[in-house]
């Protein structure tokens, strides 16, 4: 039987689209939502999965050729055209044959005659996103379960080694901090092996089981007579001797390699004569390229997979690409600098015996057995990296800890002197660290490890690593969280010494020291280029001018005081003054719809959209980014609070995601947080306006008493910048939502909003 796959819908105003790339051809076999084809639209470059599972029968749109939404696109059957001939029944229907004989060995045989046909369509094959083909069978990784989810804890597993597992079966139950959820199988067959056992964690993309045919290849599971490579590392643990896991793991690594060479390619390791290839993964729908801006291993280093391998920057997110593969790098392809597109290879893994002098000798430990001794021994750090690279510069992560303050700060008169107070003492910090020595500057800091040191409080950027190349583990942070609580006691005995103590910090203030970029030239990250282009483009596309209003924040400040420690415990977020600001703003553009519309000139239409999707600009590190928080008309005042909280950390930590960073219908930037009064903001295209926020600050102003009379009064004040795109906005409609903005913060009324 075979089934039509017609081009799906891809958005509210795409009416078609191009057939970029066929994915799978003629005569392939496709599994349910494994990606079939690209296709190309005005807004957005996309893979189409297949809905159905089978064999491509016929393809009825080339590359390069248009097709409608809901034209058909490929034809998808049962292999009755290019599937075994009668005289070799099918492996299901062998399997369904040894089931009613009640003779397993007929099930072995079935499949292993089919198993060649799988071996030659699997070449050219691309494996599904959680099933990744290998020597010893399909590769089950942990799915994504959410957007800010980065892993979850195995509850409880329904299958175990040596059960039949058949596609979409559920096959496990995988708890995170947002939900409990069965993960299902997405390839059938018998469970080989678990990789990860009940109650311990796993992050995204991480192996959990292997999945293999009834009678797997002598590669794919030990034999009785010939222990696994794990079997062998207990074994020697056990006994004491290391030498037995490396004699273990010898006999074991001409199986995997021999494997390894039937393998199908996955999409970012491709398995070729030399090595694996490592490619350029998809960062974004409508991200094509990206450029290497630095590499985090160098020729001969030895690589795990999942390994942080080099930092990838798009217009628009900056990250890291893990190694898909374990091995020692080869071959870099693409330098520093240097531009790449998604797919192309970006560097070689192989064997640590490849290339002369790229693994140590029998003589020179493992990088692994050097940490396990270093730990052994007094777990004393390593001075440089193990492979000897030079020292690289300061990661991304070591930045992040140096900058802590968002953008998002409360914008009170108050809190921004505390905030300066901090950043002061920052400086000072970070000039003194830069005397101390900087064996663990360079050290990459996983997820987790930065989430255990937010936890218990401790600053990564004091801690020394004692894993390979001063990397800080997870042992390094519970041992200065220990010594942290072991200092607070004497440092409660004396409060009245901490005032004296501080007041020195406060004289970087006044005279801060040099910058260490004073003088220097650097070449321009592509975000700093990006955000240029962006921003002169944007000058040149609309007619911008800017509108500005002053508005009485003294009701809003008020109720924020008595409310925000309930509200923070109730929420879990801080209650700054944006969430108000993005509140009021929702609801006046409800109001106002053309403050929310897009302007399309050249087609000569105005799209009022329907949903308040508000973009909040965040100050980071590496630039400026935009993410945006969709449906705001929709949430409330915590919803608010909480969606600001989590993107600017996201931005701010470099977890954001292209999509966080697509969508806006309408920007708010929170020029206040650093003191500035009011500013003249520009418009992100191909939005109408933008929002800027001053500083809240305390002035006298005159104000109407009960019986109508004027007083002077001390209030808290804001200037409120409205930038507009006067092609679609008049300066009226302008007026009104501001006046609106203004009636709803003044009036202040936030009491159901913030429980009270």
């Amino acid at each position: 039987m075979s089934e039509t796959v017609n081009l799906p819908a891809l958005g509210e105003s795409v009416t078609e689209g191009t057939v970029t790339r066929w994915l799978k051809q003629v005569g392939d076999e496709v599994a349910v939502d494994e990606p079939l084809v690209e296709v190309s639209t005005d807004k957005v470059d996309t893979e189409i999965p297949s809905p159905v599972a089978g064999v491509i029968e016929e393809i009825l749109v080339e590359e390069d050729e248009d097709v409608e939404v809901g034209a058909p696109l490929v034809v998808i059957g049962d292999g009755s055209g290019s599937a075994p001939s009668q005289d070799e029944p099918s492996a299901e229907q062998a399997e369904d044959a040894a089931t009613e004989a009640g003779t397993p060995e007929a099930t072995d045989e079935a499949a292993e005659q089919q198993a060649p046909k799988k071996e030659d369509s699997g070449q050219e094959q691309a494996p599904q996103a959680e099933a990744q083909q290998s020597g010893e069978g399909t590769e089950i990784t942990l799915p994504a379960l959410g957007e800010s989810v980065t892993e979850g804890t195995v509850t409880r597993w329904l299958k175990q080694v040596g059960d039949e597992v058949a596609v979409d079966e559920p096959l496990l139950e995988v708890s995170t901090d947002k939900v409990d959820t069965e993960v299902p199988s997405p390839a059938a067959g018998t469970l080989l092996e678990i990789r990860v056992q009940e109650d311990e964690d796993a992050e995204v993309g991480q192996v959990l089981a292997i999945i293999g045919s009834g009678s797997a290849p002598s590669g794919s599971a030990p034999s009785q007579d010939e222990p696994s490579a794990e079997q062998a590392e207990d074994a020697a643990t056990e006994a004491g001797t290391p030498e037995a896991t490396d004699e273990a793991a010898e006999q074991q690594a001409p199986k995997k390699e021999d494997s390894g060479q039937e393998q199908a390619p996955q999409a970012e390791a491709q398995q070729s004569g030399e090595g694996t290839e490592i490619t350029l993964p998809a960062l974004g729908e409508s991200v094509t390229e990206g450029t290497v801006t630095r590499w985090l291993k160098q020729v001969g280093d030895e690589v795990a997979v999942d390994e942080p391998l080099l930092e990838v920057s798009t217009d628009k997110v900056d990250t890291e690409v893990p190694s898909p593969a374990a091995g020692t790098l080869l071959e870099i392809r693409v330098q520093e600098d240097e531009d790449a597109e998604v797919g192309q290879v970006l560097a070689i893994i192989g064997s640590g015996s490849a290339p002369s002098g790229s693994a140590p000798s029998q003589d020179e430990p493992s990088a692994e057995q050097a940490e396990d001794t270093e730990q052994s021994a007094g777990g004393e750090g390593y001075e440089g990296s193990a492979s000897g690279a030079p020292e690289k510069a300061q990661s991304r992560d070591e930045a992040l800890v140096e900058t802590e303050e968002s953008v998002l700060a409360d914008t009170s008169g108050d809190e921004q002197q505390d905030a300066a107070e901090r950043d002061g003492a920052r400086t000072e910090n970070t000039d003194g660290a830069s005397e101390a020595p900087t064996g663990d500057n360079s050290a990459y800091v996983t997820p987790l490890v930065r989430k255990l040191a937010k936890k218990e409080g401790v600053d990564l950027s004091t801690i020394t690593g004692t894993g390979v190349g001063g990397r800080i583990r997870k042992q390094d942070v519970l041992a200065a969280a220990e010594q942290q609580k072991g200092a607070e006691a004497p440092a409660a005995e004396a409060p009245a010494e901490q005032p004296a103590a501080e007041q020195p910090q406060k004289a970087p203030e006044a005279a801060p020291k040099p910058d260490a970029k004073r003088g220097t030239t650097e070449k321009a990250p592509r975000i700093r280029m990006t955000i240029a282009q962006r921003m002169r483009e944007s000058l040149q596309e609309s007619a911008q001018l800017t509108q500005v209003t002053e508005v009485d924040m003294t009701r809003v400040a008020a109720l924020r005081d008595k409310a925000k420690a309930k509200f923070q415990e109730r929420e879990g977020a801080k209650l700054t003054f944006l969430p108000f600001f993005a509140k009021a703003v929702a609801e006046a553009l409800q109001a106002h719809p053309k403050l929310n519309a897009t302007f399309r000139e050249a087609e000569k239409e105005i799209v009022y959209n329907g949903s308040e999707n508000i973009a909040i600009a965040v100050d980071t590190p590496r630039g400026l980014l935009v993410p945006v928080i969709k449906n705001a008309g929709d949430l409330n005042l915590g919803g608010l609070a909480k969606q600001i909280a989590d993107l600017g950390s996201r931005a701010k930590d470099g977890n954001i995601t292209p999509d966080d960073l697509t969508g806006g219908t309408f920007t708010i930037t929170n020029i206040g947080s650093f003191g500035a009064l009011f500013d003249t903001p520009i418009i992100n295209q191909p939005q109408v306006a933008i929002l800027g926020t001053g500083s809240i600050v305390k002035r006298p102003m005159v104000v109407a008493d009960a019986d109508g009379n004027d007083t002077i009064a001390v209030r808290q004040m804001c200037y409120l910048s409205l930038t507009y795109d006067h092609r679609l906005v008049d300066g009226a409609d302008a007026g009104r939502f501001l006046q609106a903005l203004k009636a709803r913060l003044q009036e202040g009324r936030f009491e159901s909003e913030v429980g009270l």
